[in-house]
């Protein structure tokens, strides 16, 4: 082969090419919109659970969780505590905004429960020193009212994730009186009025969480399944 047709064969498929290639093939995966999709989803989600969390993989653990997919998301925790499953890494500002983003983007009721409790477990840690926590990632009130929208009244509070969502709201609440920024003490004000409003029987969570947040999905109703799966 002569250096001309290497250089032009090179320019048809360059590294970069490639690893757009790549991503894209990826990108359709994790979209697991077919039966060969949520397969390859479930090997990727195996392979980084034997792989093991780390500080450099661990986006790709916060990767999956877009994955709307319950058997990805079961192969990725396995026998774990699902709050505890990021535990190893260190709060920073990426989880804590990804935490959020997710809560944002998915409905209540529209994410698979053990998906929700992984995220819940990343913000309880973040918060668990509410004062510590903000300065890491400053919660705004859209970010409380998207936390406070998968509380499920009819579950109880002794529902896993209700109890942890209760939990960072009574943190985040307490940050109230505590600060001269006005952003800070209205968000502590609305988790706490969002606490207020579920439990009290005679209020309706509509009533301090704006109504379009509060429209409801089924995450079983989007779920492709697979053909087949990994017995350990």
């Amino acid at each position: 082969m002569d250096k001309q047709t290497e250089r032009v064969i090179e320019r048809t498929w360059s590294k970069e090419t490639i690893m757009q290639v790549e991503l894209g093939i990826m990108q359709n995966m994790l979209g697991s919109r077919t039966e060969e999709a949520v397969e390859g989803s479930v090997s990727f989600a195996r392979f980084l659970s034997l792989s093991g969390l780390n500080n450099d993989n661990y986006p790709f653990f916060l990767k999956l969780l877009e994955v709307e997919n319950h058997w990805v998301i079961d192969m990725m925790v396995g026998h774990k505590d699902p709050f505890l499953l990021l535990s190893p890494i260190q709060p920073n500002s990426y989880l804590g905004y990804t935490g959020f983003k997710l809560l944002t983007n998915w409905h209540p009721g529209g994410i698979y429960p053990v998906t929700l409790s992984v995220v819940l477990g990343i913000l309880q840690a973040m918060y668990a020193s509410a004062k510590d926590g903000y300065k890491i990632f400053a919660v705004s009130i859209n970010d409380v009212n998207n936390l406070g929208k998968h509380l499920n009244k009819e579950l109880g509070q002794d529902d896993p994730n209700n109890r942890c969502i209760l939990d960072i709201l009574d943190r985040l609440g307490s940050l109230a009186g505590t600060s001269t920024d006005p952003e800070k003490e209205q968000m502590a004000r609305q988790a706490n009025n969002i606490r207020t409003f579920y439990f009290d029987k005679r209020k309706k969570m509509e009533d301090v969480i704006p109504q379009v947040l509060l429209v409801k999905s089924d995450y079983v109703a989007k779920e492709t399944a697979p053909r087949q799966l990994f017995v350990d």
